[in-house]
């Protein structure tokens, strides 16, 4: 395999339990200001605000020339690539102009309503947007994700990249036992987000690790011996995660992906070991199959004015 630098094969752990296709991923920023409390990535990179990776461009350039072009890339898988200082740096906009100039198909995985600011970007390269909404609850959501722009606008934002001709995928992600598991709401949830154009559904049950395990408790105190009881005495360790008992992890899952049926919507749980058709209907969990081709296969005349 060609040695990367930014440019990175995306195979987390090493693992069968991931479903994700062939891919690779890039991340412009480190730490997250996201800081949702559920977040795996903190147990390998730290809970610290986004900060800039240095000379990313540079490398990107580098790596681009050696890249396996046939490989979707998805921007970001640890570090959301629209964080506030986006706004000022625009780092991720450089890397997209990088990676649509070099024939590149891309899919931007976020939980911010930012990534709209790109949308002339995104429209004319080979792009699609997975947007993480795990509830239609505002207050449900400023607890467990403290620093992530609201729900109100991510549901704006999933309206627009829609209108726009964009292809969308929403992950439902994590569902998480006493919060955002009830089968009315989370119901209401696909039905709002197939209205409003979705494609697809991904989704999976919140995997505990100490650290972010702690921080849960500590938002959460009234739910400690409830979830300690189903994790830990119950739940199965896999790969340094508690996963909660298969049975339960079905029984959450499956309005999610039951109603994603209902609305003929492509739908996939992730690192569940669900492979069925009741759990995972879908070309690819991760929603890369709703990329359009790259730019350099539109046209000469599309290329040329976006150049």
């Amino acid at each position: 395999m060609v040695n990367l630098r930014v440019l990175r094969h995306f195979d987390p752990w090493n693992s069968s339990k991931c479903t994700c296709p062939n891919k690779n991923t890039i991340n412009p920023y480190t730490g997250c200001s996201f800081m949702c409390h559920y977040c795996y990535a903190t147990s390998y990179i730290g809970r610290r605000p986004s900060s800039p990776k240095i000379d990313l461009i540079y490398k990107l350039k580098r790596d681009a020339g050696k890249a396996d072009k046939s490989l979707p890339v998805d921007i970001s898988l640890s570090s959301d690539p629209y964080p506030w200082i986006e706004t000022k740096l625009n780092l991720t906009r450089k890397v997209l102009e990088v990676l649509i100039r070099r024939g590149f198909r891309v899919q931007i995985t976020t939980k911010s309503d930012l990534v709209i600011k790109d949308i002339d970007l995104i429209k004319i390269g080979g792009v699609a947007v997975s947007l993480t909404i795990t509830t239609l609850d505002d207050n449900l959501a400023k607890k467990i994700e403290p620093g992530a722009p609201s729900i109100k606008r991510r549901i704006r934002a999933a309206e627009k990249i829609v209108n726009e001709g964009i292809p969308l995928s929403v992950r439902v992600d994590p569902v998480i036992p006493y919060l955002n598991d009830d089968e009315v709401q989370v119901r209401e949830l696909i039905d709002t987000l197939a209205s409003i154009g979705v494609k697809h559904i991904v989704t999976s049950t919140y995997k505990a690790r100490p650290d972010n395990f702690k921080r849960m408790i500590d938002t959460f105190p009234e739910l400690e011996m409830k979830w300690k009881k189903m994790y830990y005495p119950q739940g199965k360790i896999k790969l340094s995660y508690a996963y909660l008992p298969l049975d339960l992890r079905k029984k959450l899952l499956f309005p999610v992906v039951d109603e994603a049926k209902k609305k003929r919507l492509t739908y996939a749980t992730c690192r569940e070991d669900l492979l069925s058709e009741k759990y995972f209907k879908a070309p690819t969990c991760d929603g890369t199959h709703l990329i359009k081709g790259p730019l350099e296969s539109r046209g000469n005349k599309e290329l040329s004015d976006f150049l």
